[in-house]
């Protein structure tokens, strides 16, 4: 499994850009088979991860033309800057408490 690291700093979100980031959200998961999506904002920085079952999901989401143009709309509107990291998961494991 993989995961795609979104840092970024914001410049200015507006309800364009929530409503764009839901489309995406469920595009990915419903299409390109994203796994799983979590994202939060903290002052003026996001970050956002995806999970991903393979690196060749994770490319023909990356070509994706409404996600190509919603990028574009990042970089011109809504982010002053930001990085993105692909890793491979070694290992992950949960648990949960009943109390």
């Amino acid at each position: 499994m993989y995961a795609v690291i979104f840092h970024a700093e914001i410049a200015q979100l507006d309800d364009e850009y929530f409503a764009t980031a839901k489309q995406m959200r469920e595009l990915a998961m419903t299409n390109y088979g994203c796994l799983n999506f979590v994202a939060t904002t903290e002052g003026n920085r996001e970050i956002a991860i995806s999970y991903w079952p393979s690196l060749e999901h994770i490319k023909h989401w990356k070509q994706n033309s409404d996600h190509l143009q919603a990028q574009q709309q990042g970089k011109s509107r809504w982010y002053k800057s930001y990085k993105v990291e692909v890793v491979e998961l070694l290992r992950t494991y949960e648990s949960t408490f009943s109390r």
